[in-house]
């Protein structure tokens, strides 16, 4: 059978210069007549209609100063962390200012050191014991790692931190085991629950939802209660196999297993089915011997952890 192939048209001179002329020439245009209704809106007699043409003008501000923080953070980021501009004393308090102000929360906390710091520091214990936290402090520090004696001092109670090469060793050598063993070893376990029709394999979690960019405070214990009109939690039910939304709620707290199993009570009874197997993780909303009884009794097993099909199953809920 003989396919058809569209047939190339060459683009005429100059075609990127008129592109981005009728494009700067839509969006003018766009500005002027929206200026206009804008401007016809605000001066009408309607309450309502004023108050729409203020939301209308609030949110393009909005969208404009996100594409400008787009613009400068794209700048920001091309530039070595090295040779970046220091920013002056006010400008670091302004920042922290609008930290407390939308609670900025860091995912990873600043005097973190990272696991190769604990593994050096765990191996020259190993390999010269007679070496006192005070003098590895030292020994680092020539080597330009500067660290204090009590951070080496409690890194040494830690557990034996692994070679940061040995978890990509590991990783390639179960991937192979994975490829030259058969299929049938891992179902025979009988740990891989695999979604096979819909309402077969439910997984339930629970997220919070900050009001603000985080939790961060000034007081202690620096950060804001987990609570309404900080955050809302809310609770996901989604059907495996057809990667459905089954149900859905919120909580002005954190929830006990008891609202949980009442409101997966509503969600079966909306579903008009029962799963056979629910996955969740080990938080004490399920992790009791409430939850498991309740399962029981409908001939549900709860499973916690990922499934088969989806092992990030906690992330596709939260997404």
């Amino acid at each position: 059978m003989m396919t058809h192939q569209a047939p190339t048209i060459p683009l005429p001179k100059a075609w990127n210069q008129h592109v981005k002329s009728a494009t700067l020439h839509v969006i003018s245009l766009a500005q002027y007549a929206t200026s206009c209704t804008r401007g016809w809106a605000a001066d009408g007699i309607n309450p309502h209609v004023r108050q729409k043409a203020e939301v209308d003008r609030l949110q393009q501000v909005f969208a404009v100063v996100n594409e400008q923080l787009r613009i400068i953070s794209a700048r920001m980021k091309s530039i070595p962390a090295h040779g970046r501009p220091h920013y002056k004393s006010m400008e670091r308090m302004a920042i922290l200012e609008l930290k407390a102000a939308r609670g900025w929360s860091r995912t990873q906390p600043v005097n973190k050191f990272p696991d190769f710091v604990r593994y050096a520091v765990q191996r020259l214990k190993n390999v010269c014991p007679t070496m006192g936290k005070v003098k590895i402090a030292e020994t680092l520090c020539r080597a330009g790692l500067h660290l204090g004696k009590t951070t080496v001092g409690r890194i040494l109670k830690e557990s034996p931190a692994t070679d940061p090469n040995a978890s990509e060793t590991a990783t390639s050598v179960v991937n192979e085991n994975e490829e030259t063993s058969p299929k049938s070893d891992t179902t025979e376990t009988g740990r891989i629950v695999t979604a096979k029709y819909r309402n077969h394999v439910w997984h339930v979690d629970l997220t919070v939802v900050p009001m603000l960019g985080g939790f961060w405070t000034t007081w202690l214990p620096f950060a804001l209660p987990q609570c309404w009109p900080f955050c809302w939690w809310a609770a996901i039910v989604l059907d495996h196999h057809s990667r459905r939304c089954t149900g859905a709620t919120v909580f002005t707290t954190q929830p006990t297993s008891e609202s949980v199993r009442r409101f997966l009570w509503r969600t079966i009874y909306d579903a008009g089915a029962t799963p056979k197997y629910i996955i969740c993780d080990k938080e004490r909303q399920f992790w009791c011997g409430g939850f498991k009884r309740w399962c029981e009794r409908r001939g549900i097993k709860p499973r916690f952890g990922a499934t088969a099909a989806s092992p990030s199953s906690s992330g596709s809920s939260r997404r």
